[in-house]
């Protein structure tokens, strides 16, 4: 296991707590400037059950950030992280991230798998300086503008 999980950044002004449904407006706003083709509000609805772990980065009580991740019998599956473009390559990404391969780890998962686009050198570039390899990929998984486009499958090992 990486010391990197073990060792959380604290970004001045920035911390890590629980998702809400009351959160979920500014998630809205969020997705949208995050993605393409983002997640309607009943997908998110449908993530406050017992399996999933939502975290949301918050600076002067702003939601800046969130996580949400998926849990099947000893994987976590991050299934969306999404940052403000604002604080983008600045160590928040960084640090929610760290903060959900550290619960992940405490809640006794084995691994945490992703998918991301193969076209987010960006994103890609940080699941791997944090320690996730690529395991596959999955072909026009993604809606993109002209069809659909492939995405990379990581996987980051606890054990």
């Amino acid at each position: 296991m990486s010391s990197s999980i073990l060792r959380e950044i604290q970004l001045s002004g920035l911390d890590v707590r629980a998702l809400v449904e009351g959160d979920l407006p500014k998630v809205l706003e969020l997705e949208r400037l995050g993605y393409s083709h983002p997640w309607t509000e009943a997908v998110f609805r449908d993530c406050f059950k017992d399996t999933y772990r939502l975290w949301a980065l918050v600076q002067e009580g702003d939601l800046r950030g969130y996580a949400v991740v998926n849990y099947m019998v000893d994987e976590a599956h991050l299934l969306n992280l999404c940052i403000h473009p604002g604080l983008r390559g600045q160590g928040a990404g960084r640090q929610l991230l760290r903060r959900a391969l550290a619960e992940s780890i405490k809640d006794g998962m084995a691994q945490m798998i992703l998918e991301v686009r193969q076209s987010n050198a960006a994103a890609a570039t940080l699941y791997r300086r944090e320690g996730f390899e690529e395991i596959g990929r999955r072909p026009g998984y993604y809606p993109d503008a002209v069809g659909r486009e492939d995405a990379l499958v990581l996987v980051y090992r606890f054990t």
